[in-house]
């Protein structure tokens, strides 16, 4: 017998899983992220560029198959995958898998959803299982590797996990699933040339395969597949976009690691590799308070991931997706505010001279870390003009799996983007979307949360 590729085992896994295989504590971070992720969506149809996608894509089709969130507008299912895939990575505060650098949730809810929607039917505990197992497809794919990001793997490997959630929404059998794993590598995007110039299209590639896994599943109902061995293959996606890789671990783990509990918060509106220096340098003025003023000098020293994802140099106008990904303009934001929140990186925030006055005091330093996907690690030094010097070392992020917010702050999190919706959302509804999530696995149909994400 042929030995079974990638392509074959994600898809059993993804088909053979029942609700009753998922562990309880697997179903609440399920429930957890899926709340959140519908909050950052939310928020992000405020956000920057949000609009001006919505107004294009009205070229598009007008089906009204599938809510925007956060909006009043409808439109056809994958555009709402796209669209909403835009609005919940659009401001860098989607929850994140770091060990496999990614957001597994910014592609699959977005175009699970979508997909839900428009073919109606489909129950909490479908979609708590679709989640799951399709988060353990994108997240084995991203820690597979060995090698430094040279795509933008959000996008990439995020696609293949919407396709097996939404496979599995479709009741695909196993072999259909595999190929169009196939379809979807077709169709796979993420230029991290995007990242380096803060460019809008960086969070639109997560849209972009959100629609395409869409898309690949409506081709595959109709009987278009495409290959086979696309992770493994000479020509497959491991080979092309990863170089160094190994899948055997994550394949032997289905099943049985369920890497939804690994996934993290985002505590705060910016690229995770920027967290760091932000907690440490809240934990410094909070344990030795000091003035911005007072400041001569900030470094933030980790591994290589850090430096290249954060250490862009501050400009006087970044638009708010360069700003995001920028410590120097989110550590400045930090010392002149003692936060950061979604209203900075908007409007006059993003050119106020003080701000970028600020910037100029830090700097980004590479430690000795061999590991290329590390995140961790790293610390922060202020130096005051006083002479002292203060350090803050972060061993594991806050609200990653070994520091997890608590339910008061995860519901806080979430209410608080909630009113960044067009248009304001009533309490009620805020409370009672929070209730129905709680309760998913009795939702006979998961059309019913929409409501609540519009205003």
């Amino acid at each position: 017998m042929p030995q079974e590729v990638a392509a074959e085992r994600f898809a059993r896994h993804v088909v053979g899983t029942r609700y009753a295989d998922l562990p309880s504590e697997t179903v609440l971070h399920a429930k957890t992220f899926i709340l959140d992720t519908f909050g950052v969506g939310i928020s992000g149809a405020t956000a920057d560029g949000a609009a001006a996608l919505l107004a294009a894509s009205q070229t598009w089709g007008t089906a009204p198959d599938a809510q925007v969130w956060g909006s009043r507008a409808r439109v056809p299912a994958p555009t709402a995958a796209l669209l909403n895939g835009y609005q919940v990575h659009g401001q860098e505060y989607d929850c994140v898998h770091e060990a496999a650098v990614l957001h597994p949730m910014a592609t699959l809810l977005p175009a699970a959803m979508a997909f839900a929607e428009r073919e109606g039917g489909v129950s909490g505990k479908e979609l708590l299982v679709a989640v799951a197992t399709g988060v353990d497809v994108s997240t084995n794919l991203g820690m597979a590797s060995h090698e430094k990001l040279r795509f933008f793997r959000p996008a990439t490997s995020g696609g293949f996990g919407a396709t097996a959630a939404v496979g599995r929404l479709a009741k695909l059998d196993a072999a259909t699933l595999a190929r169009t794993f196939g379809v979807q590598y077709a169709q796979t995007s993420g230029t991290m040339q995007a990242h380096v110039e803060g460019n809008i299209t960086l969070p639109m590639q997560v849209g972009f395969n959100a629609r395409a896994a869409v898309q690949s599943i409506d081709m595959a109902r109709q009987g278009i597949l495409g290959p086979l061995d696309s992770f493994e293959g000479p020509y497959g996606y491991m080979k092309l976009f990863e170089y160094e890789w190994d899948l055997a671990p994550g394949l032997a783990s289905l099943g049985r690691e369920w890497q939804i509990g690994r996934v993290s918060h985002k505590p705060f509106p910016a690229g995770r590799a920027g967290h760091g220096g932000i907690e440490g340098l809240l934990a410094l003025r909070a344990a030795d308070w000091f003035a911005a003023e007072d400041v001569e000098r900030v470094t933030v020293v980790g591994p290589s991931l850090i430096v290249r994802l954060c250490a862009r140099p501050d400009i006087p106008a970044p638009n708010g997706n360069y700003a995001r990904l920028c410590m120097a303009f989110i550590g400045a934001k930090v010392l002149q505010y003692g936060h950061i929140d979604l209203s900075h990186y908007r409007g006059a925030h993003l050119t106020d001279p003080t701000t970028h006055e600020l910037a100029r005091l830090f700097h980004m330093e590479v430690d000795d870390n061999p590991d290329p996907n590390a995140l961790t690690p790293h610390d922060v030094v202020v130096r005051l003009k006083n002479g002292r010097e203060l350090r803050w070392h972060c061993a594991d992020m806050l609200a990653s799996p070994a520091r997890r917010l608590t339910r008061a702050q995860h519901l806080e999190k979430f209410r608080y983007c909630c009113g960044f919706a067009t248009e304001p959302l009533a309490d009620d509804k805020i409370e009672r979307l929070i209730q129905m999530v709680d309760r998913l696995e009795d939702v006979a149909d998961v059309r019913a949360l929409i409501p609540l994400l519009t205003p």
